[in-house]
């Protein structure tokens, strides 16, 4: 063959980062070193990979075909590398979760990944939907875990279980003890929601998209506890995944408001780049969620050790 592992290396790094000095950070390399392994690379096969704008690379068309193949490449070299040096372990796994899933309960899997397969290695990315499916577009996590609708022609996704959100207030909001309330009744409400580019706040956009002259909230905020506490405090009410909510529930802290004119009901889904290898982690990962969430029938029936 007439390219090196070290020219892939390279260019997948510089694909991922769009810069050759990042590249080079992120493999641990020289700057020239970087740049000189993707020019070897080049001009071997005679071929540009790259459109140059200034000191940003970005794939043409010919680097976009080849980044899927470069990618496996890697990643089989990764499992042929530790066979070769005796582990017995499944490798490495990069993992990106949005905030629902990454909190109350990719730890347990994980938990119980690394528990069976000791000599493995994960990393966890916790982050919105759209930064997750951004991350996976340029193959920096090898699977996202996502409670959003991805819409990216190179990405793949796979329903895992269903979730519903749930709106909510504080025990002492006018409001609190009603069996269900009406839109009229909530829509001129202060509300406490998640951040755009987040899978909750798009699923709740969506169903009060009918709403004449839609939600305008009092509060964004990127976090789960945070719009929870925030609501707690008599701010306004909240909506969000029932798994999150269900010990606050069951303490009295936050109180439920059934709202039947609002469909809140969306999955939870597995997602990955429709050219990345599936490798044995990922594999072995994958079938360790599903048996995870086995027998429930949507998200908040998973059993889960209770917060006290």
């Amino acid at each position: 063959m007439r390219f090196t592992l070290r020219q892939i290396q390279a260019f997948v790094a510089i694909a991922s980062c769009e810069n050759v000095s990042r590249a080079a950070e992120a493999l641990s390399l020289s700057q020239s070193a970087t740049s000189a392994a993707l020019a070897e690379l080049e001009n071997q096969f005679d071929q540009q990979l790259f459109d140059r704008h200034g000191k940003r690379l970005r794939l043409n068309e010919q680097g976009r075909l080849l980044l899927p193949h470069a990618v496996e490449l890697l990643d089989r070299a990764e499992e042929t590398d530790a066979l070769l040096r005796g582990e017995r372990g499944l490798g490495s796994l990069r993992v990106g979760a949005t905030l629902t899933i990454g909190n109350y309960l990719l730890p347990l899997i994980v938990s119980g990944f690394l528990q069976r397969h000791p000599e493995s290695r994960v990393r966890l990315e916790v982050r919105n939907t759209a930064t997750i499916a951004a991350m996976l577009a340029r193959y920096e996590i090898d699977l996202g875990l996502v409670e959003g609708q991805v819409v990216d022609g190179e990405l793949e996704s796979q329903p895992w279980v269903e979730d519903e959100l749930v709106v909510f207030c504080a025990p002492e909001h006018p409001l609190a003890g009603r069996t269900t309330v009406a839109l009229a009744e909530i829509a001129a409400e202060p509300w406490i929601l998640r951040e755009r580019g987040s899978g909750t706040r798009e699923t709740f956009d969506q169903a009060v998209r009918h709403w004449s002259g839609g939600v305008v909230p009092r509060l964004e905020l990127e976090h789960t506890e945070a719009v929870k506490r925030a609501v707690e405090s008599g701010l306004g009410l909240g909506c969000l995944s029932r798994l999150t909510l269900r010990d606050a529930f069951r303490r009295g802290s936050l109180v439920p408001l059934e709202t039947p004119e609002l469909d809140l009901k969306r999955h939870f889904s597995f997602v990955w780049h429709r050219g990345k290898y599936h490798s044995a982690a990922i594999r072995r990962f994958l079938d360790d969620c599903r048996a995870f969430a086995a027998g429930a029938t949507r998200s908040d029936q998973i059993p889960l050790p209770a917060v006290r």
